[in-house]
């Protein structure tokens, strides 16, 4: 894996607005195409074979947290475990999420799962993969991510209730905007039909019992660039229980245990001899070095990382009252001052690509940049 600065594109800020991608820079840039990174072909397959382990790792650990009734330690409350528990056994459909891996001295391991809403989706599939055709269109790409949402929401199409599939975020939040119409477009590609709403403006009628868009019409499948966290505590929450409909919601309410920092040392206490796991624990004082996360942080807040029993770092931020996880330390590699974490992808239950992101210190933040990947 190497570090390649290079010239970007003339015009490069037109060229990924045509794509749609508007929040390409803020107060500091998010693309970054001045560098990017090379990587070979084993290290992208022993990523690639990583990831897909993973993912059956993780779903064994759902059902153990089930089997064991262990929801407090992921501070679920007790109302919407028959929502979980519901989904997972009638096989309520999942279509992505996105591991969080440090690659290094031959090494993978397992940051962290972004389960239920995970961002960078678009620039992942889209954006990296146009700046790849302009730079060098022989070369290669881990990235399939395009090709593999549409499949799987053709795939998914029979899982759906008759009727329209809803796709929702927050008003007024472009990045997560930009995903979300994203995952419309593919789902319009495999032929479903689809119509935006704002979680703002989901409704409730209580005399149909049953959530409708703005013109009145039930919801009855909807996909959500929102956390399921949140959503339990909106005051419409507990109404998903008692939907006439039964909508579909995706990602599914299982995917609770997954998007939540408790399935850490859950998956440690489970699968020690995982090569790709860090040992992590509930408890404080069994690590000498360590990252202490909140188990519902967001975008890299409220975390420490200690080393040595001393701060190494910290960032500041609104989480933590649900109670946090020990993991071992294991930094990101540096090149330069920075410091690269790789998004690897799951689509439909297998692994489709990745996405880079790249920050200044140890802690990969929401200014942290995207930079694009090839294959040498």
């Amino acid at each position: 894996m190497k570090r390649i600065k290079t010239n970007p594109r003339n015009n490069w800020q037109s060229a990924v607005e045509k794509l749609g991608f508007g929040f390409h820079t803020s107060n500091v840039p998010y693309w970054d195409e001045s560098v990017y990174y090379e990587m070979k072909m084993d290290e992208i397959l022993f990523i690639e074979k990583a990831t897909a382990e993973l993912w059956d790792l993780c779903l064994g650990a759902v059902q153990h947290v089930m089997d064991h009734n262990l929801y407090h330690k992921f501070a679920i409350p007790e109302w919407a475990i028959p929502l979980i528990e519901k989904s997972w056994t009638e096989d309520h459909p999942a279509i992505y999420g996105r591991f969080d891996l440090c690659y290094k001295n031959g090494e993978v391991k397992m940051l962290e799962f972004n389960a239920d809403t995970p961002t960078s989706l678009y620039e992942a599939g889209i954006v990296q993969w146009f700046w790849l055709q302009d730079f060098d269109k022989n070369k290669d790409q881990f990235n399939s991510i395009h090709e593999k949402l549409i499949a799987y929401w053709k795939y998914l199409h029979t899982y759906l209730h008759p009727g329209t599939l809803h796709f929702t975020c927050l008003k007024e939040t472009l990045e997560d905007l930009t995903n979300t119409e994203y995952m419309r477009d593919c789902a319009i590609q495999a032929g479903i039909d689809t119509k935006l709403i704002f979680i703002d403006d989901l409704g409730w009628n209580s005399d149909t019992m049953e959530f409708v868009d703005m013109e009145n019409k039930p919801v009855k499948n909807i996909f959500k660039l929102y956390p399921w966290e949140w959503l339990l505590k909106e005051s419409f929450g507990e109404n998903i229980l008692r939907d006439s409909n039964h909508a579909l919601w995706i990602e599914p309410a299982w995917k609770m245990i997954l998007s939540n920092k408790a399935i850490l040392p859950v998956l440690w206490e489970l699968y020690p001899d995982c090569p790709y796991l860090l040992p992590a624990y509930f408890e404080p004082g069994r690590l000498t070095d360590y990252v202490k996360k909140p188990i519902l942080s967001r975008e890299g807040a409220n975390i420490n990382l200690v080393q040595d029993g001393k701060l190494l770092q910290h960032t500041e931020g609104m989480y933590g009252g649900e109670g946090a996880v020990f993991q071992q330390l294991f930094t990101l590699p540096e090149f330069d001052g920075n410091y690269p974490v790789i998004g690897s992808w799951v689509i439909g239950q297998e692994p489709a690509g990745m996405g880079i992101r790249e920050a200044n210190d140890l802690i990969t933040a929401n200014n942290s940049r995207f930079v694009p990947h090839l294959i040498s």
